[in-house]
């Protein structure tokens, strides 16, 4: 009986304890000073060798102006053999209060003494003063820390203050100096390092990177310097300079991959670098081995031919495809060649009939699920295009069923709605849509809503569905790459149902439609009228963003730009594009993007 009543009262003396923790950080929290002073006296009254709670009790005689009485306890502290260091901060802090800054500076430095009795009170001291703002002293800290224990590393602290106090070259020094030492991740610390440069190479933080990242190079011809200026070109979007220092790396690491080039130049590639990209990719070409990179590499030139493409430029590239297909034959590991040059066939050169039967003979190859899954999506895009919708439907559903749950059966899914939808059968095509709105992918998520809702919203006030069956129709037309005649379908749409719910889609998608032929003002005309016509629409939203991106990419205006951004930002939080235009929005406005 005796043992469990001891337990019980441990028990209660503990719970006691942690409600007057709990109770005097409540009180202090809430501004009442007074109420967590008491609690405050008795925890350091029981715990005197907690700093936590000295410091808590300090704080509150602060808050109270109690400055006399923080001193004495204090003082009281130290001379009853409280070795903590921190306390004499919190003594000079007091001082400090004051504008006693004499006595304030004799603690500040018997606090740095300690450090020589013990090194490794280097960081509390360091911390206590950085809490404090006293930038200096915890820099004198660090550094006296670091020099007496070489195996002690505060450089990360380092690089904070010194970036707080506006002393750029140190803080790059500094965090330099813990990648070169593998004390922390390269990526963990450039993003630090993000907040103070820019995308301008002219930026003065950006120069600076760039003169101390060269000094370490001439100085230690380390790998890890290419890397670092390497990274600096790309944010500075200078993908050629960017590439000579990637080449460096390739050249020194012998049983290096091509990896990191071809990362550089895919990302040339979406930042419409194409010249720069078409230098990487071809140094891809003649540097890599037989491969999956080196194809890729080749696909990728082929890509950037067909950007501006005329008659003549067509032969060359089928010429080359056709180099290709010899070089690699069909076989499993070469399927993206297969299914770009059916694209290029279908989509470039009208030839459906020849795509179709390059990917059937894909089909015949031993492929895993996932390979014949790529080759039957691609080939159902080709019969659609074809109008062979049945055959395509069927293509679409082997690959859903096929690869259940997956994401590509789940675009399966789309392709099967939006075959549905050209072939005019909206009530299977609503079907397919309703499943896919919940879909883990938020793009097809997206997609699936808005042509869900425009099967609905065009299918209630017109039971002939005739304004509906035309777009489907410009949809298909736009699908397979007959622009004009597309738009025309969209303004026969403009002309004679004037007024219906379909009216903004029209105008959407022929604004888009003109885009694509360089006629930028007709598209931007067809984006105001939605805006001004149908700003409480499902497209209001679609139409601010293409706007915007008109407005940054094409006609050069950034200010107009960001007002069309910052009206999604404000006006369509839940927007698909909110993300993309507060982004966009901070860039235009000079902000730092991590």
């Amino acid at each position: 009986m005796r043992p469990i009543l001891v337990i019980l009262a441990l028990f209660c003396l503990q719970a006691s304890h942690a409600q007057e923790d709990f109770l005097a950080k409540q009180y202090f929290n809430d501004g009442s000073f007074e109420k967590a002073l008491i609690y405050y006296q008795k925890l350091a009254e029981k715990n005197p060798r907690r700093p936590d709670y000295l410091e808590g009790l300090v704080a509150c005689y602060q808050q109270l102006e109690r400055y006399d009485e923080a001193e004495k306890f204090l003082v009281e502290s130290i001379q009853n053999g409280n070795t903590y260091p921190t306390l004499l901060i919190e003594l000079g802090h007091n001082y400090d209060l004051q504008s006693l800054s004499e006595r304030a500076k004799e603690q500040y430095e018997k606090a740095l003494a300690r450090i020589d009795d013990n090194p490794n009170y280097g960081y509390v001291i360091g911390s206590k003063f950085q809490q404090y703002v006293l930038l200096d002293y915890a820099t004198k800290a660090f550094i006296k820390a670091m020099a007496l224990n070489p195996n002690l590393d505060y450089n990360f602290q380092l690089a904070r203050i010194y970036g707080e106090q506006g002393d750029i070259e140190k803080m790059y020094e500094s965090y330099l100096t813990l990648i070169s030492n593998g004390s922390t991740s390269k990526s963990n610390i450039l993003r630090n390092i993000d907040d103070f440069i820019s995308s301008d190479p002219a930026n003065e933080n950006n120069i600076k990177l760039k003169r101390i990242l060269l000094q370490n190079a001439q100085k230690n011809p380390d790998i890890l310097w290419n890397e670092l200026l390497s990274w600096l070109f790309i944010q500075q979007k200078q993908y050629n300079s960017a590439f000579n220092q990637e080449k460096a790396i390739y050249k020194r690491d012998p049983g290096g991959t091509l990896q990191r080039l071809v990362s550089l130049g895919n990302l040339a590639m979406e930042e419409n670098a194409t010249e720069d990209a078409k230098t990487i990719f071809q140094y891809i070409v003649d540097n890599g081995y037989e491969g999956s990179i080196k194809l890729n590499a080749e696909l990728s030139l082929i890509e950037i031919d067909l950007l501006d493409a005329d008659d003549k430029k067509l032969e060359a590239v089928d010429k080359n495809f056709q180099q290709l297909m010899e070089s690699y034959g069909y076989n499993s590991q070469s399927l993206q060649l297969q299914i770009a040059y059916a694209n290029f066939l279908t989509f470039k050169m009208d030839q459906p009939d020849m795509a179709i039967s390059i990917l059937k003979k894909c089909l015949e190859l031993p492929l895993n699920k996932y390979g014949s899954a790529y080759i039957k999506m691609a080939l159902g895009d080709i019969l659609v295009y074809d109008q062979k919708f049945n055959e395509a439907l069927i293509d679409f559903s082997q690959v859903q069923k096929d690869l259940k749950n997956d994401v590509l059966a789940q675009d399966a899914r789309f392709k099967v709605a939006q075959t549905s939808f050209y072939k005019g059968d909206f009530d299977w095509a609503l079907t397919q849509l309703k499943v896919l709105r919940s879909s883990t992918s938020q793009l097809i998520a997206n997609d699936a809503m808005q042509l869900s809702l425009l099967i609905s919203d065009n299918s209630l006030e017109d039971s002939t569905q005739t304004a509906l069956k035309k777009y489907a129709k410009a949809d298909l037309l736009a699908y397979q790459k007959k622009t004009k005649e597309a738009i025309a379908e969209l303004n026969d749409i403009l002309e004679h149902h004037k007024g219906e719910k379909i009216e903004d889609e029209a105008l959407f998608k022929q604004g888009q439609l003109l885009e694509s032929l360089r006629d930028y003002e007709a598209a931007k005309f067809n984006y105001q009228k939605i805006i001004t016509f149908y700003s409480s629409g499902i497209l209001a939203d679609d139409a601010y963003y293409a706007l915007a991106e008109l407005y940054k990419n094409k006609l050069n205006d950034p200010d107009k730009a960001k007002d069309n951004y910052e009206k999604i930002i404000y006006d369509y939080q839940d927007s698909y594009y909110f993300p993309l235009a507060r982004k966009n929005y901070r860039i235009l406005r000079g902000d730092a993007i991590n």
